[in-house]
């Protein structure tokens, strides 16, 4: 039986090359042309196509080559079907190498990054969160403004006023100020918030600031300005002070607004110009034993003999753009002659207790100079107290200061007592210091009062040292059953002291044979002098004249004692000790 096989060539092109992605690139179809080169592949030169001489050539082929192709796939097929020759499981691959710190690092580095962005992240929605907490409106601004700085309005804006005229100053400073609504500008808010530092300063510099209004003061009011105040003893500082009114303002703590710190800054210095220009007047004005001095932005008092108050204006402008400089303002200048109220006496029939009373009131400057004077002469008071503390070793000197005190007065109580015999006797002495006085008030309520010189204090209490020695030797003596003879603090006779006098007593045993004198000096409280005598006297010899031996019993003559070799770490022990053993001899 015979069947007929149609063999026919496929109408596709074969697949030439299949790229990584999948994309397949055919071959084109064979031309006229490409036959006639495959032909003439030996060389020979072929002018014309030559069909076969044979008319079924050209099918037998086609069946040679469809006969291949099956016995191709028949070979693939048993191939493929016989485990033999061909596996179709997945091989396995070889492990990677492990290597785990590089996988840690890996790890830290990883999450490092993305620690770094949340970071980022919650810094920039804080920085954002901050800026719209300080972003306000501008009516809000204008409001909180209006309730601590006076405004009012014009016909270009509104304008403010930093003087202290509502309250009475007659300063000249136009000390106005414009208030406008501010522009977002970053480089002048950076300048503003940025500014000259001060120790007071309540913005934070880690925090942008930003704000709805806008403040412009003059040019005189800008800057750092404060009074400086130092006392001087020959060219030498003894106290330094400033003084300003940064730090003291109603919401200084509250408000971080730049519109406040700026006012603030300006108004403090329209303060110190303002509080300087008041003492330069009265400096001129007032009648001191030695003229003050006015010099440019410098006030010179004199407090005590080669002491000075200096008063100084120290204004400074300090910006990126221009180097600190000094205020170079002059207001030396006042009115000469009496005061308004004074002047005004007369049509206002003013009566002799109002003409007092204006007298006796005290400037500023006046003032300033009492609370100084008091400042130094308290200190110089402390430095004799201490030094007299330190040289005296017997007896002790104790002060105590009160701390409640006021600018111009102080109090200091002043114990002196011997160590170890403290209940026998205590010398109390009250001292108030005022500005160029003291007042010693003592236990016995004597008042004796005082210059500022030093060695009258010094004077004073190396006598009241004295005074204490004697008076705790006349306890001791009657302790000891000692009689006291005579009692003398102002001793006439001996050699006259520089400074002070002396003190002197006479104590008699309890069988009266042995008596002591004892002689002090203020001048040299650290020495004292002790003259022994015994009786009955061994030179009495019984004459008609004198017959009676009564007269034997008469006191011998004063021999001194070595009074440093006798045991004691004191004046009372050293006495104790030589009136024991005069008792004991005795008997």
């Amino acid at each position: 039986m015979s069947v007929n096989i149609s063999v026919e060539t496929p109408n596709e092109n074969q697949i030439h090359e299949i790229a990584y992605d999948g994309t397949e690139t055919y071959q084109p179809k064979s031309s006229l042309e490409d036959l006639k080169k495959e032909d003439n592949k030996d060389g020979v030169p072929v002018d014309q196509f030559q069909p076969s001489l044979w008319p079924w050539d050209s099918v037998r082929n086609k069946l040679r080559d469809a006969l291949t192709e099956v016995c191709v796939l028949q070979d693939v097929l048993s191939i493929a079907k016989d485990r033999k020759y061909l596996i179709l499981d997945p091989i396995q691959q070889e492990p990677p190498e492990s290597k785990p710190m590089v996988q840690v690092y890996a790890r830290k580095k990883a999450l490092a990054q993305a620690a770094s962005v949340l970071i980022n992240g919650a810094d920039r929605l804080k920085a954002s969160n901050v800026e719209q907490k300080n972003k306000s409106n501008f009516h809000i601004e204008l409001l909180r403004l209006r309730q601590n700085w006076r405004l009012k309005k014009v016909s270009n804006g509104i304008i403010g006023d930093l003087t202290y005229r509502k309250a009475g100053s007659k300063f000249w400073h136009n000390g106005t100020f414009e208030v406008t609504k501010s522009e977002d500008d970053p480089e002048a808010e950076e300048e503003a918030a940025s500014g000259p530092s001060t120790p007071t300063s309540t913005i934070p510099p880690t925090i942008k600031q930003t704000s709805a209004i806008k403040v412009n003061v003059p040019s005189e009011l800008q800057g750092v300005a404060y009074i400086k105040v130092i006392t001087q003893k020959d060219h030498e500082d003894l106290c330094t002070a400033k003084i300003n009114l940064m730090g003291y303002g109603r919401n200084t703590a509250q408000q971080s607004n730049l519109w406040q710190t700026v006012l603030e800054r300006a108004q403090n210095v329209l303060f110190c110009k303002e509080l300087f220009n008041q003492l330069a007047r009265e400096a001129i004005q007032l009648q001191a034993p030695i003229p003050h001095v006015v010099i440019g932005n410098e006030i010179r008092a004199s407090l005590f003999p080669q002491v000075q108050l200096i008063i100084s204006l120290v204004h400074t402008i300090s910006t990126e753009k221009s180097s600190p400089n000094q205020d170079n303002d002059s207001p030396a200048s006042g009115p000469l002659g009496p005061s308004k109220k004074r002047m005004l006496a007369g049509p206002l029939a003013a009566d002799r207790f109002e003409l007092l009373e204006m007298t006796k009131s005290e400037t500023i400057l006046e003032q300033i100079i009492a609370q100084a004077q008091h400042a130094f002469l308290r200190r110089r008071t402390q430095y004799v107290l201490d030094t007299l503390a330190r040289d005296v070793r017997d007896p002790q000197i104790v002060s105590h200061w009160n701390a409640m005190n006021s600018p111009t007065m102080s109090c200091v109580k002043i114990n002196i007592v011997t160590h170890g015999y403290e209940t026998m006797h205590r010398t109390a002495l009250l001292i108030h210091v005022k500005d160029r006085t003291l007042k010693c008030i003592g236990r016995d309520g004597r008042v004796m009062h005082l210059s500022y010189e030093p060695q009258e204090l010094r004077d004073l209490i190396l006598c009241q040292v004295n005074q204490h020695q004697i008076t705790s030797l006349l306890s001791l003596a009657k302790c000891l059953a000692w009689q006291v003879l005579s009692n003398s603090n102002h001793l006439g006779i001996g050699s006259v002291e520089p400074l002070g006098n002396a003190s002197a007593c006479l104590l008699s045993s309890p069988n009266g044979d042995r008596m002591i004198a004892v002689e002090l000096r203020s001048y040299n409280s650290l020495e004292a002098r002790v003259f022994i005598a015994k009786s009955p006297r061994q030179d009495f010899f019984q004459i008609p004249l004198v017959p009676e031996k009564i007269w034997e019993n008469l006191g011998g003559h004063f021999r001194e004692v070595r009074f440093d070799k006798i045991e004691g770490k004191s004046f009372l022990m050293k006495m104790e000790y030589l009136m024991a053993s005069l008792t004991s001899a005795s008997n």
